[in-house]
């Protein structure tokens, strides 16, 4: 029974990032920033060794690994369409206020993939992973609400939002479940496990 290590990784800011504006399943591309964001995020993830780069096929978190990559003198190994984030249907594009709130129901937005069903699609992912890695130290690039529902349900605690491009490390073991030792660059005081 091994031990497998996983950096979750959210991508790189873009400029819907920057306006507040809710992304989702939408293919918005990196801005400057966030490509400076990746290739300072290589500082801190080469202080491990990594058997595997794996990311969603959306253009902000696939250039960001990418990137990534480089630095590390690796290459990705695939893009996982389950890694995408979530669908926020119509409310894609807009920020807070009147006409995102007529489109807001109980549990998210009209149109929108459920909360609980982005969780299982990016936990049941971070599974298949674990499964096809046992015992290695994988690095996986996606999306912020994606990252925090699965985390969430997979530590059994709910997380606050996701930062680009910080270093969230968390361990899955085939008995014992997940552990959380990192999230958002620092050290969970007391791991969180499920």
């Amino acid at each position: 029974m091994s031990l497998t290590t996983f950096a979750l990784v959210r991508h790189g800011q873009t400029d819907w990032n920057a306006e507040r504006r809710l992304q989702g399943a939408t293919d918005i591309p990196l801005n400057d920033v966030g490509r400076g964001q990746a290739r300072d995020a290589v500082e801190v993830l080469s202080g491990y060794e990594w058997d595997a780069i794996v990311s969603s096929p959306l253009s902000r978190a696939a250039e960001t690994a990418d990137l990534i990559a480089d630095g590390l003198g690796l290459t990705v190994a695939r893009r996982m369409e389950e890694l995408s984030e979530r669908g926020y249907g119509r409310a894609e594009g807009l920020q807070a206020g009147p006409e995102l709130e007529a489109l807001r129901i109980p549990g998210g937005f009209q149109g929108a993939e459920s909360e609980d069903d982005a969780a299982s699609r990016g936990l049941g992912a971070l599974n298949a992973l674990a499964e096809e890695f046992p015992g290695q130290r994988v690095l996986v690039v996606a999306h912020g609400t994606l990252l925090r529902l699965s985390l969430s349900s997979a530590i059994g605690r709910t997380l606050q939002g996701i930062d680009n491009a910080t270093l969230n490390l968390a361990h899955h073991h085939p008995v014992d479940g997940w552990e959380l030792e990192y999230f958002n660059g620092e050290r969970v005081l007391a791991p969180a496990r499920v």
